[in-house]
């Protein structure tokens, strides 16, 4: 134990809580058992450690497990007894106690019950006879429950019991009386059968039994086992049994589930046994070619920090093969399972150490190949890490009275001293890469601990190495690892306390490694054997080389294929395996594979191909040997066949003979007969004989049959016919049979006239004939029998003389179809007419034939076209030539099954009526799927053409045309379809000669088949017109440039609409012309002649660009056109187009106001006002008015609100539809949205009052004006405004300063001018005009440039800015009529300052704002 300390257990020695045992047991006894008590009570210290070092575990145990289960005893009267059990479980489970199955009765006070943690006692304090009975306990959790019982036989005291000699036996020994077994005959009724699963599935298997006698107090003990290993109820295997039924399931199947299961029935008087194989296959892998999962994980030499975990390999018989292995941990109470080693190894073992002291673990192990990882394998049972040696060092002290002392060795001894040295170390297991050693620990009384070291060395070297160790060693046993393989090393122990080391031990001799050796060699030879229908033996000899085998792995394939299967997937032991689960009749092949820790062999030699059939067996014995025939010195005798034959067919029969009285038989033929009539000559007249008779097959000689009755050998004379024999039975039926015999080989005085049938139920005596009036054939039909009764029946011969003897009674028949029986059927066959007779076998066997008989004789004369055809389970009698005197009753009979049989009667009259039938079906009509009709191709050749049902490739035919048959031959063409049943007539040219009547005429086989066209009239025009068109067409399209796809519309994603065609077979000189309304259209891109794509985009799609486009391609080999008409509805269906992709495209509404209104715009990819668009002011819709202006432009539809008022507040929306669905943006205009936009709109409204009436400009003067010196310039313009605007002129931004020479004048307030007259240099520079009144105005720049006589005219440029726009005055004034309050004024806006105007002369106009 980790970090043990050292602590004493006193504990109570009460004997009766230690074991049970009788209370009147003496003083005497007790001494003499004391060393019994003293060892059951280091046991239950140890129990109690264990318990406390797998606490770890608790939570891994569910269902309920009895630890220490109930003890049968026997008691005197008026004495006491306890009977105690401990139970495991979690969470802990409650315990009933139960008597004779019934609960005991607390209240009573004869019982007392207790528990102690999962220690349980039901004691008994005065014993009576009627407590003898048989007591269970119970014990159930939430996952499950478990029973333990015990039987109790209380005795009377007498005297004389004081001194039988097994009156103070310890308590282990059995005290029941003796009893005398009843003999329980055990039948099974249901048998479980091979399971064929795959892993993760579940299986059951079940088996049902009766009981002689069935008495509930000896029930039987159902024991299961799986290869000969005992299974109990777990968690792996759920087993029930009650009832007369046994039940064992595995939830969840692994491939360790696999093998041969058993279920084995005890009773005292003996057992009953049953066993099926349980295939597990490889489950679905995680990775596609992975291999299968490892199995049989196994742990040995667990100890304090390793163990070493061991498997088995799983098969590849389709996979790559396998590489390596991982080993998994997880320790118990957790699920996370944590890898054990890094890189795969190679051969099925491996230890895992640095495992904790006291901890408890699972280990699981996955396989890996080329493809992957494996499924991991079924999880190992628990294992704790421990010292297997920790209680080595128990012992018990009695203190006296009843107290015990159970202490460590090592706590009651001196201390102080180093131990002494171990000895007897030793390998106690070998391996490739590690060894285990034991030694015995040396004698050691000291409360110090105790550990070991150990060192290595190579056996021909003295140089020691410690061995480190991850944790101390305390136990006497220790496993060291990473060793060489094939080496020898040499081992020694060193003991050691806290006081110093021992001396070393005694080293160890030579030790060496294993070495690998590799794989076994391959089995040797394979042998299969037919073992039964469905299974094979396998027999094979074992590899020379085994190399430490764990098994064989066997595979299976049809013959002729190559697709190999396992027929095991656990590893088998022995070296013969039945393979279970073929195929009936199939034939097989095998192969063996060895398999050791490094995994699998080479495959072994294929064994030879087997089919699967029964092995065969000697046959039965023949029975019934009857007497047919005596005259006196020979007798005919005959025998029914074996009811068994062994698989194979009996070849032959021997036959013996002998006195009667006499004990020696002797055979009476060589070589053995083949029938089983014969005629034993050589007889001794009068003298009396028995016979014998055995059958033989293949397999060998069968039992001989039971002896004949006395037959004496007097010749017979009697005038009626004998006895028949060989009677069988066909077309066995509920309520009927048929009965067949062969007629007598004595007939008596004259020749047999007919039969009497006769039968009686089975077990009676009344035989009742069935035909009153014999039958001169030797069959008949026995009717209203009784439904599931068994009859037996006989035959009696008649001639002149009477009625003869009867035949030997038959064996019992029941009145009962064989399940699934079919009668036979009678048909014409539809395509050949032949006379069918059908029959379908409900069985069938290998080796099955089908007997057809006439009239109840096998028929064997086919001259006269009768076939018969078998085909599996199905057979048919066809008649090919049927004649008149084929009626009669035809029967089948199906050998090797339950006797399947039937038979059809077919009268004159039908006869006759099939044979009409079948002349119709061999004389037909040809059926026509389509009539003659036509069909005019390219090149106006016309096409006739029909379509029959059904024609064959001999098919013959004609076409006429106004009766004169059409030749064939180029340029015409005929031909036909098997496949299709079209056959067609191509005619190259059609003229106006081929008016008229047009017929195909078809032979085919027996059939004949005609129709007919008629194209006369309208009907031949239309047809002529058509095939003239397809001619030109074709010359058309062939031998010049021409239009492959004519002008089609295209509308765009993006709306946009283009003219769309495709041109072919041009050359460079090829012209390509768009016109409109035959006006040539010149697009701004020239068609791609080419790509042979001509595309003519039509800008801004409306009705203004609606009309006839036409295209035009044309060279010297000729022209050709195409147009097409874009209104109607090829103008509508790309309105429709252009609303779809536009409606899908719109934004939703936004505002923009305007000096007349509100404007609402909707942005789409483009719009026209053909769309189909609808405005609303709420729910009402709104049309173009006055009011209301509804349009757009290209890229977005509007609609303005005229001078809005408050009635125009609401919700606006437009709705885009086409054919499909329609789209819909809406926009609120109320609240502060109208607010606001009809501020803006006010403010637009002024501010264009403003621009329309300030001062302005309209013309007249010049930016640059040059003049000679002494001339008069008059500067003159045209002004307007309203009210009347104000002119002052400025030059070079001073006023104007009127006098002589500069002269204003302002006309009817509209004509402005500025004179200078005798212009000087002085008078050059830059002058200004400005026009203004109170909604604004405008000033004007005329540069004006005066040059001297003689001089060059100068060149000037005008100002940067020669008109500049001066704003109006806020706020801005609008004049209502006078019926109307004025309005608001508009809201001011920041403007630049109007130009400054100096000191200057003024226009006699109001004076201009400054």
């Amino acid at each position: 134990m980790k970090g043990k300390t050292f602590k004493r257990h006193l504990l109570n020695v009460d004997l009766q809580s230690i074991t049970l045992h009788m209370s009147t047991v003496s003083s005497e006894a007790m001494e003499e058992r004391y060393e019994h008590k003293t060892q059951a009570r280091i046991q239950d210290v140890v129990r109690t450690k264990m318990m406390d070092k797998y606490v770890r575990e608790e939570p891994m145990i569910r269902g309920p497990k009895f630890m220490v289960r109930l003890r049968s005893h026997t008691v005197f009267e008026n004495s006491s007894i306890k009977l105690f059990c401990t139970v495991e479980g979690f969470p802990m489970p409650v315990v009933k106690w139960y008597k004779d199955g019934v609960i005991l009765c607390m209240s009573c006070g004869t019982y007392l019950i207790e528990a102690k943690g999962g220690i349980h006692t039901l004691e008994i304090p005065r014993c009576s006879t009627d407590d003898t009975a048989q007591y269970a306990a119970v014990a159930c959790n939430s996952h499950g429950q478990a029973s333990t019982q015990a039987s109790v036989i209380v005795k009377r005291f007498k005297q004389e019991d004081e001194s039988c000699s097994y009156a103070w036996l310890p308590y282990t020994a059995a005290m029941l009386p003796q009893i005398q077994y009843t003999k329980i005959h055990i039948t099974f009724l249901d048998k479980f059968g091979p399971v064929f699963a795959t892993e993760g599935q579940s299986a059951t298997l079940t088996a049902t039994m009766t009981l002689n006698p069935n008495l509930a107090n000896l029930q039987p003990e159902a024991q299961w086992y799986r290869d000969d290993t005992r299974l109990f109820d777990s968690k792996w295997v759920k087993i029930h049994t009650g009832r007369g039924v046994t039940t064992l399931t595995i939830p969840n199947l692994f491939k360790d589930d696999e093998g041969l299961y058993k279920i084995r029935l005890v009773t005292k008087g003996g057992t009953a046994e049953h066993s099926a194989f349980v295939s597990v296959s490889d489950g679905p892998p995680p990775v596609p070619g992975a291999p299968g999962a490892p199995m049989d994980i196994k742990i040995h030499d667990a100890n304090r920090d390793y163990v070493i975990v061991s498997w088995k390999p799983p098969n590849t018989t389709t996979e790559g093969p396998i590489l390596g292995y991982f080993v998994d941990k997880c320790e118990v109470g957790t699920e996370n399972w944590t890898q054990c080693n890094d890189h795969p190894i190679k051969i099925c073992k491996y230890p895992v150490s640095g495992l904790f002291e006291g901890h408890a673990y699972y280990f699981r192990v996955r396989a890996v190949n080329s493809h992957g990882i494996s499924k991991a394998s079924r999880m190992s049972d628990p294992i704790a890490a421990l010292d297997p040696t920790e209680f080595e060092n128990l012992h018990a002290k009695k203190l006296g009275g009843t107290l015990t002392v159970v202490s460590y060795r090592d706590e009651v001894e001196a201390e102080g001293k180093p131990p002494g040295a171990a000895s007897g170390i030793h390998a106690s297991e070998i391996d490739r890469t590690y060894v285990v050693l034991s030694w015995r620990a040396p004698a050691y009384f000291s409360k110090a601990p105790m550990w070991y070291y150990i060192e290595k060395c190579m056996a021909d070297s003295g140089a020691w190495q410690r061995v480190n160790t991850q944790v101390p060693i305390r136990s006497p046993r220790y496993a060291v690892f990473d060793l060489s393989e094939g080496k020898q090393y040499k081992f020694r122990i060193f003991a050691a306390n806290i006081y110093g080391a021992s001396e070393p031990s005694e080293p160890t001799g030579p030790i060496e490694t294993l070495q690998l050796k590799g794989v076994p060699s391959a089995p040797g030879q394979v042998i299969s054997t037919r073992e039964t229908n469905t299974s094979v033996l396998i027999q094979w000899a074992p590899p020379k080389e085994p190399n430490q085998l764990i098994g064989y792995y066997i595979d299976q394939c049809v013959k002729g294929s190559k697709d190999w299967t396992s027929a095991n997937h656990k590893p088998h032991k022995d070296t013969k395996f039945v393979v279970s689960g073929l195929t009936t009749g199939e034939t097989y092949v095998f192969r063996v594979q060895a398999i050791n820790e490094l995994g699998l062999s080479d495959e072994s030699q294929e064994s030879a191909p087997l089919t699967v059939k029964a092995a065969l067996t000697p046959p039965s014995a023949p029975y019934d040997i009857a007497l047919l025939n005596c005259d006196g010195h020979s007798m005919v005798l005959n025998w029914k066949k074996p009811l068994h034959s062994g698989g194979a067919n009996i070849k032959e029969y021997y036959v013996d003979k002998r006195r009667s009285g006499t004990t020696m038989w002797r055979e009476v033929h060589i070589p053995p007969v083949t029938e089983r009539l014969y005629k034993v000559e050589g007889l001794t007249e009068g003298a009396v004989y028995q016979f014998q008779v055995y059958a033989a097959n293949l397999a060998g000689l069968g039992p001989a049959a039971k002896p004949s009755a006395d037959l004496s050998c007097e010749a017979w004379t009697m005038p009626e016919p004998g006895p028949a024999y060989d009677l069988t039975f066909s077309e066995v039926r509920d309520k009927s049979l048929l009965v067949e015999w062969q007629k007598p080989v004595y007939t008596g005085s004259g020749a047999v006239t007919g039969y009497h049938v006769e039968y009686a139920k089975k077990g009676t005596s009344e035989w009742t004939t069935a035909n009153e009036t014999a039958v001169s054939h030797r069959f008949l039909k026995v009717t209203s029998l009784e439904a599931g009764a068994s009859y037996t029946f006989r035959v009696r011969a008649v001639n002149a003389a009477g009625v003869g003897m009867a035949s030997m009674a038959s064996d019992p028949v029941t009145a009962k179809a064989v399940e699934g029986s079919q009668e036979v059927s009678c048909v014409v066959d539809e395509k050949s007419g032949d006379i069918v007779l059908s029959f379908e076998s409900c069985q069938i066997t290998e080796g099955s034939q089908f007997i057809w008989k006439k009239d109840y004789k096998e028929m064997t004369d086919f001259s006269h076209g009768v076939v018969i055809k078998t085909e599996g389970s199905h057979s048919k009698l066809i008649f090919k030539n049927a004649e008149k005197e084929d009626f009669g009753t035809y029967s089948v009979s199906v050998t090797n099954t339950e006797g399947v049989s039937s038979s059809y009667t077919i009268s004159a009259e039908e006869l006759a009526k099939m044979l009409e039938l079948s002349y119709d079906i061999r004389h037909p009509i040809i059926p026509l799927k389509s009539e003659l009709a036509y069909k005019i191709l390219e090149r106006g050749r016309m096409r006739f053409w029909l379509q029959a049902e059904e024609i064959s490739s001999n098919v013959t035919y004609k076409f006429f045309a106004n009766n004169k048959e059409l030749s064939g031959a180029d340029p015409n063409k005929m031909s036909h379809d098997v496949s299709t049943g079209i056959i067609e007539f191509i005619m190259d040219h059609f003229t106006e000669e081929n008016e008229g009547t047009f017929t195909c005429q078809i032979t085919d086989g027996g059939g004949k088949g005609q129709s007919s066209l008629v194209l006369i009239g309208d009907a031949f025009k239309a047809a002529l017109a058509e095939a003239d068109y397809q001619r030109r067409e074709y010359i058309r399209v062939k031998e010049g440039p021409h239009f492959s796809e004519f002008l089609s519309l295209q509308v765009g994603d993006d709306c946009s609409v283009t003219l769309v065609c495709k041109v072919a077979n041009l050359k460079k000189e090829s012209v390509f012309h768009w016109y409109k309304e035959d006006t040539e259209i010149i697009p701004d891109v020239k068609p791609d002649l080419g790509s042979g794509v001509c595309k003519l985009p039509i800008k801004l799609f409306s009705l203004k660009t609606a009309g006839v486009y036409k295209a035009t391609i044309s060279d010297d080999r000729g022209k050709d056109k195409s147009q097409i008409d874009i209104s109607g509805k090829v103008f509508d269906d790309a309105i429709n187009k252009i609303n779809q992709l536009a409606g899908a495209s719109a934004a939703e509404l936004v505002i923009n106001c305007t000096a007349t209104g509100i404007q609402m715009q909707c942005h789409m990819k483009y719009f026209t006002s053909e769309m189909n668009i609808t405005w609303c002011h709420g729910e009402a819709k709104l049309s173009h008015s006055d009011k209301i202006v509804i349009g757009g432009t290209p890229a977005m539809a509007t609609i303005e609100v005229i001078e809005p008022t408050e009635k125009d507040k609401g919700k606006y929306s437009i709705v885009i539809t086409n054919s499909e669905n329609s789209h819909k943006r809406t926009l609120d205009l109320s609240g502060d949205v109208y607010e606001k936009a009809f501020a803006e709109f006010q403010k637009l409204k002024a501010e264009a009052y403003a621009e329309k009436n300030r001062g302005k400009v309209v013309g007249g003067l010049p930016d640059v004006v040059t003049i000679m010196e002494k001339k008069t310039l008059s500067l003159t313009c045209t002004v307007c405004g309203e009210p009347k605007p104000q002119v002052s002129w400025l030059k070079n931004g001073a006023d104007v300063e009127l006098d002589d020479q500069y002269v204003v004048s302002l006309d009817q307030g509209k004509f402005a001018s500025l004179t200078i007259k005798g212009v000087s240099m002085e008078n050059s520079g830059r002058y200004t005009m400005i026009v203004q009144n109170k909604y604004g105005g405008e000033s004007v720049d005329i540069v004006v440039s005066v040059y001297r006589h003689g001089e060059n005219i100068p060149q000037v440029k005008p100002t940067l800015t020669p008109k500049t726009i001066i704003p109006p005055k806020l706020p801005i004034e609008i004049p209502q009529p006078k019926s109307q309050p004025a309005p608001s004024p508009a809201p001011s806006s920041p403007s630049p300052a109007p130009p400054k105007a100096g000191r200057g002369m003024k226009s006699p106009t109001p004076t201009r704002r400054k």
